[in-house]
């Protein structure tokens, strides 16, 4: 048997290894895959390639909305919510590129950090490295391999840069669209991208002024639109019977013959 045989066996070996690390929701393995697929290594595709969808398919919710909206303290609010009902939670947070090492500039957010202990939730930092609308150039396969790992719930946070911060809904079966009073971005977000792809608008920092104005007019455009001030908790329960309705609705469109539980991202 030749060495070139035998070092393809082993590569392929490890490959198969890997993936079923991942299966079996190992944190250590969810992450080299990923750090192999933001490099653009092959053996991250190869992985990737090994690895089979799971039997009961994630609840994927994309966070979107402008800068100072409250984004990473919604997800931190979110994270405790699901954790208390038992369920898994895999975030990925995307951040802009640091200029001189490519890599996300915030890293992993500091607000989510007391989850960092929690073996039932996985927190990813992932830089766009030049990609445009709001995404990382990874960010598809991460997922998948999150999925792969059986989280309950997978959380992506866009990088918040506006009206072109709109690719979440390739990737998101629910995306939730921020905005605050007093910011301005109400009036934008009706004149952007946002509300196109939005199933929910939630006006956070809604104990400020202005809070009942935002509320009142994007009602006029948008039907689903929720008050929250999530650094106190308050409207989180109101926002998780929004997300299970939202799921709900999407699981009979999609289902084959009434039946739920089965749900097609981008059908």
């Amino acid at each position: 048997m030749s060495h070139a045989y035998v070092d393809r066996l082993s590569k392929q070996e490890d490959v198969e290894t890997m993936a079923r690390h991942v299966q079996a929701g190992e944190v250590r393995a969810v992450a080299r895959v990923i750090t192999w697929l933001e490099n653009r290594e092959p053996t991250g595709t190869a992985v990737l390639k090994q690895l089979a969808p799971p039997e009961q398919r994630a609840t994927v919710l994309g966070i979107t909305g402008y800068p100072g909206t409250g984004k990473s303290t919604m997800i931190d609010q979110l994270i405790t919510a699901y954790r208390r009902v038992g369920k898994t939670v895999g975030v990925l947070a995307v951040d802009i590129s640091s200029p001189l090492t490519g890599g996300a500039v915030l890293g992993d957010r500091v607000r989510m950090q007391r989850h960092a202990d929690d073996p039932g939730v996985y927190i990813r930092s992932m830089a766009t490295r030049g990609q445009f609308g709001g995404l990382a150039r990874a960010t598809r396969d991460a997922l998948q391999v999150l999925e792969a790992a059986a989280y309950d719930v997978i959380l992506i946070e866009t990088v918040g840069v506006g009206q072109s911060d709109i690719e979440v809904v390739s990737v998101a079966e629910t995306v939730i669209a921020l905005v605050a009073p007093g910011l301005g971005d109400a009036v934008q977000a009706m004149k952007a991208g946002l509300l196109e792809v939005a199933n929910i608008v939630v006006v956070n920092k809604g104990d400020r002024d202005g809070a009942d104005a935002a509320v009142r007019d994007l009602r006029e455009w948008y039907p689903h639109v929720l008050r929250t001030v999530a650094v106190k908790g308050e409207g989180i329960p109101e926002l998780l019977a929004m997300i299970a309705e939202q799921q709900r609705l999407q699981d009979l469109a999609h289902a084959p013959n009434g039946q739920t539980g089965v749900r097609l991202r981008g059908s």
